[in-house]
């Protein structure tokens, strides 16, 4: 799809800065606010715009520290539909977060959240390894999160360390 110069640059905008409202933007890209709104309306009628996220520290909020996961899936593609169908009944799991079609030796990867690792472990050895078309899987366990989408998570004094070159 081609897009106008000032869609192109609210789309940059709202993914800096989803927060800020169509009043600022229109005033940083010289359009009145109303023309601003029917833009971004339009955005997100076409889905070019799919959601508006916060990027949260959950580590800093007690009592929701929870479990996420990295899955790599080797899977066997249907004939007619590649890895579509798959993916599709992967992702309707609820604790699926994330399905990429990946490149290298495993196909997809899939992110998924849950209270613990044994409840991971479960949502793999029952629901994700069950399905027809899963050849293999490898859990990986993410153990901290420094860097998400361009956010830098801000750094605890006790994570801090001082690194002395030999």
């Amino acid at each position: 799809m081609k897009f106008t110069e000032k869609e192109v640059e609210i789309l940059e905008i709202l993914e800096d800065d989803c927060r800020l409202s169509a009043e600022q933007i229109a005033k940083m890209i010289d359009l009145t606010e109303t023309e601003t709104k029917q833009l971004i309306q339009n955005l997100e009628d076409q889905r070019i715009i799919v959601d508006y996220t916060a990027q949260v520290n959950w580590r800093k909020v007690d009592g929701h520290e929870g479990v996420k996961a990295m899955i790599d899936v080797k899977v066997q593609p249907k004939r007619g539909v590649g890895f579509d169908d798959i993916a599709s009944r992967i992702y309707r799991f609820n604790e699926v977060k994330s399905v990429y079609l990946m490149s290298g030796a495993y196909d997809l990867s899939v992110i998924i959240e849950g209270k613990s690792m044994s409840a991971i472990a479960q949502f793999v050895s029952e629901k994700l390894s069950t399905l027809d078309s899963v050849l293999s899987t490898t859990t990986h366990f993410i153990l901290k999160k420094y860097k998400h989408d361009g956010t830098i998570f801000e750094q605890d004094d006790e994570d801090k360390r001082i690194v002395v070159s030999p």
